[in-house]
């Protein structure tokens, strides 16, 4: 995943931690706008969440931080 990217889903992963406590959940449609303005990227993330890791729809945000900082 290019660094910009993940960059930017650790910042909305705090964001919706900040706002919503260590519980909340999200998916990466959370990391783009309601358009699909960047299909490249958008598959990029979608491979990243489902392909690589076989994640869930909705995912614990803290633990997508962790993935993210991991480099995972």
């Amino acid at each position: 995943m290019r660094p910009s990217l993940r960059q930017k889903a650790i910042a909305i992963c705090d964001a919706k931690i900040a706002k919503n406590g260590e519980a909340v959940g999200l998916s990466f449609y959370a990391f783009f706008a309601n358009k699909n303005d960047d299909p490249d990227l958008l598959m990029e993330a979608a491979e990243w969440w489902i392909k690589t890791h076989r994640l869930d729809h909705f995912e614990n945000a803290m633990r997508i931080r962790e993935m993210m900082k991991a480099g995972l």
